[in-house]
């Protein structure tokens, strides 16, 4: 299990993992899951058109996963954010169909870019996949003060002067990114999982903002490396265990979330109002 190209995959898990955690806080603080399935699910066009005229999948993958982001950053600056979110997807999605019936050889390479293949990933693959993961982690160490004023108050930040569209741009631009270094490893559907299960389920067991971070790579890691091993011994689809997982790790937190609050229905009042909301807690721990 420890030998091999399961080396690769253990490391390639690793790596993806630290940047669905990191990325996927606030994601799901945002409340942007939508776009982190959109990005990474319409971003296969830019592979098969990149397939179609003899370019690298990479850049393929990269440029459809910029111009959805800005796409939807666009549309949403005007709309509901959703809207803009699926009108983005449906146009990528469009395009790969329209790149794909062009193709008939395209059929094996959709397969693993929507379900991945990090137990055949290559030693060549890391290097690019861990400096596209640096530049991730940075870009997020760089902004996530604004980031996350951004995210949870949004009109104070207005007020401090941040700009809305410019902030939201970036993150999508971020996630983009990820989408481009991630996607080629373990597929759209189990990036999918990853950036949202964890966060979601470690935003439930704290309101630290760092402590929230740190706990939802933690946990993204015993997801990925769970699932490798799961996979490795079962033979079923790392996909499965990734999602199984991801969705486990989020009731399990629900679950004790509400074990500890049983029986304080004023501390859930409290928690749930408006005034005294996580939101405001994440802040105060910034400060």
């Amino acid at each position: 299990m420890f030998s091999g190209f399961m080396v690769d995959a253990w490391v390639a898990a690793t790596i993806v993992a630290v940047v669905a955690g990191v990325v996927g806080f606030f994601t799901v603080l945002r409340g942007s899951a939508f776009a982190a399935h959109a990005i990474p699910n319409g971003s296969f066009a830019g592979a098969a058109g990149a397939g179609l005229i003899g370019a690298g999948t990479l850049l393929g993958l990269g440029v459809f996963a910029f111009a959805g982001a800005v796409l939807i950053a666009l549309l949403g600056r005007r709309g509901r954010h959703d809207v803009a979110t699926a009108l983005a997807l449906v146009a990528m999605l469009g395009l790969g169909a329209l790149f794909v019936s062009w193709s008939t050889q395209y059929a094996s390479q959709i397969y693993s870019l929507l379900f991945g293949e990090i137990l055949g990933v290559s030693a060549s693959q890391l290097v690019p996949t861990a400096a596209l993961a640096a530049a991730c982690v940075l870009a997020i160490a760089l902004m996530h003060r604004p980031l996350l004023l951004a995210s949870l108050l949004p009109d104070i930040a207005r007020a401090r002067g941040l700009d809305s569209f410019r902030m939201e741009l970036a993150f999508l631009t971020v996630m983009a990114l990820a989408t481009t270094m991630t996607v080629p490893v373990v597929g759209t559907l189990l990036i999918f999982a990853l950036m949202i299960g964890p966060p979601a389920a470690a935003r439930v067991l704290t309101d630290r903002p760092l402590l929230a971070m740190a706990l939802s790579v933690a946990v993204a890691l015993l997801t990925a490396w769970g699932a490798i091993a799961a996979a490795y011994a079962t033979d079923y689809p790392v996909g499965f265990f990734v999602g199984a997982a991801s969705a486990a790790c989020f009731a399990a937190a629900r679950s004790w979330a509400w074990w500890t609050t049983r029986g304080q229905p004023r501390a859930r009042a409290e928690a749930s109002s408006p005034a005294a909301g996580p939101g405001l807690d994440l802040v105060a721990d910034e400060r």
